[in-house]
């Protein structure tokens, strides 16, 4: 699916988020990437698949971890 070399992680990844934009619309508040992931600005991400990640800040997870 990627063009890229190298190839941009794929939507299961983990890394998924690197993958490159190919479509950015600030106005709106997301972007999509190569991968087919949407990117929200909140950090919420829409998948391929139609499944969702909630919104994830590095934040929150310092919070949760203490």
């Amino acid at each position: 699916m990627c063009p890229h070399e190298p190839a941009c992680p794929s939507a299961d990844a983990k890394d998924r988020e690197a993958a490159r934009t190919i479509a950015c619309h600030p106005e709106q508040g997301w972007s999509l990437l190569c991968n087919g992931v949407v990117l929200f600005e909140d950090t919420g991400e829409l998948l391929p698949d139609g499944g969702v990640i909630a919104p994830h800040r590095p934040t929150d997870m310092a919070i949760s971890a203490a």
